[in-house]
């Protein structure tokens, strides 16, 4: 006996037998589980309605979904509907919510509640943390952005979530999935849903602290490669300073002293809430001696607060550099693992980046070791300066030039001549 298949002849012209003439009858497909043709016949007129659904179970209950009405979409066309159905179902998620986000209001979707909840976050945030929530949320979780605040389920969240995983990593999707659930939890405070879905979901299993750091040849490609704008000039002084992202991204001209080349950072602008100044070598003072002045007291950024746009300028310096897997907190990683190189003892290198133990904070007052941080960040900038000029000497350790300034009038080296250093190739240096 012939398999009965919905197609464009047999949906128009498929009658029940005269006993089941019911109003309201379902003809399944017989070779595609749960694809039916839907025949109602309207009661007082005899007319007969037909359209392409697609019907399965959900737990305990039955749901169907409407495929397209017959006359107005060809069999073809509902049956890839059905198929698009499917495949939800078969990665356990409730079909029913892909079509629920396609027939949201805009106003009713958590890509249009999102910017209201940004508004009424940033001013409670640090800066830092409204960037990154801000980023996670218009970015990461873009794919959530169509569907109902109300609706979407607590699959497509942990769905969603081992993607960002596999995208970024274990620790980024973490704090992705954070980011969303504080979303949520405002939601839920302004009666705009009642259910956080990320509530139930399993965070990722991270590997342990991020350990990278960049290589000389890495650290030569990304300094050639900043832009000469605000995010460019970040980076360097990332490089020079051994300072967090958000140090420098808000740095203030008020904290920076040209006469004696210091920045000096506040408690409630470090993680560790200590007073932190940081020497700054030539090099770093000519990159802020050359920064136009705003009418404004912060030196990177525009409107209220220090620089954003983060991971825009992120992704535009990685195909400019082309340095893989490295972030911009690797910076500070390899200014401290480079002084170690240097020969720079332990505890200075780590006064150099506000890691100094609790005790010696307490001891010593916030410009401990001043000398000597002056010190390794002069020999770490000449360092600095002698892979991205190979023509330059390299500088072995800390000791051996008791003052490590740099020499402000020296040319800069050709391009070609500066590649030529990065690849191996023995080219003339610049006159």
């Amino acid at each position: 006996m012939a398999v009965w298949t919905i197609t464009e002849d047999s949906a128009r012209n498929f009658k029940f037998p005269p006993g089941q003439q019911r109003p309201d009858k379902i003809k399944f497909d017989g070779k595609f589980p749960g694809f039916g043709l839907r025949i109602r016949t309207d009661q007082k007129t005899g007319r007969e309605h037909r359209s392409y659904i697609f019907q399965y179970k959900m737990g305990s209950k039955h749901r169907r979904l409407n495929c397209g009405k017959v006359g107005e979409v060809t069999a073809a066309e509902a049956r890839k509907s059905a198929k698009k159905y499917a495949v939800v179902l078969l990665n356990r998620e409730d079909p029913a919510n892909e079509r629920a986000a396609a027939c949201q209001e805009p106003s009713q979707t958590i890509g249009a509640t999102i910017p209201d909840y940004l508004a009424a976050r940033q001013l409670a945030m640090k800066p830092r943390s409204y960037e990154e929530s801000k980023r996670h949320l218009e970015i990461q979780w873009r794919p959530l952005h169509r569907f109902s605040i109300r609706n979407v389920a607590r699959a497509n969240v942990a769905a969603e979530t081992n993607a960002i995983a596999k995208r970024s990593g274990p620790v980024a999707a973490n704090r992705a999935r954070a980011s969303l659930s504080a979303f949520f939890r405002w939601a839920i405070g302004h009666g705009l849903c009642d259910e956080n879905p990320v509530v139930g979901t399993s965070k990722q299993q991270e590997n342990g602290p991020r350990e990278r750091s960049l290589s000389d040849a890495e650290v030569a490609a990304v300094w050639l490669a900043a832009p000469e704008n605000d995010y460019g000039r970040i980076v360097q002084l990332l490089m020079l300073t051994g300072c967090r992202r958000d140090e420098i991204g808000s740095l203030q001209w008020s904290e920076i002293d040209t006469e004696a080349k210091t920045i000096t950072l506040t408690a409630s602008r470090t993680k560790n809430h200590t007073e932190h100044m940081v020497p700054l070598s030539e090099r770093a003072l000519k990159i802020i001696e050359a920064i136009p002045r705003r009418d404004r007291d912060f030196v990177f950024g525009s409107g209220r607060g220090g620089y954003s746009g983060w991971s825009k300028s992120k992704a535009e310096l990685d195909k400019a550099c082309k340095v893989e897997d490295w972030t911009l907190h690797d910076i500070r990683r390899t200014v401290r693992t480079g002084l170690g190189k240097l020969g720079v003892s332990p505890h200075v290198a780590e006064a150099v980046v506000n890691h100094l133990p609790a005790r010696l904070i307490r001891a010593y007052n916030s410009n401990a070791y001043a000398d000597e941080k002056k010190a390794a960040l002069d020999a770490w900038a000449s360092h600095i300066e002698a892979i991205i000029l190979p023509s330059r000497p390299a500088v072995v350790s800390v000791r051996a030039i008791p003052n490590n300034r740099l020499e402000s009038e020296r040319p800069r080296a050709s391009f070609a001549d500066r590649l030529a250093g990065l690849i191996g190739r023995d080219q003339p240096a610049s006159p």
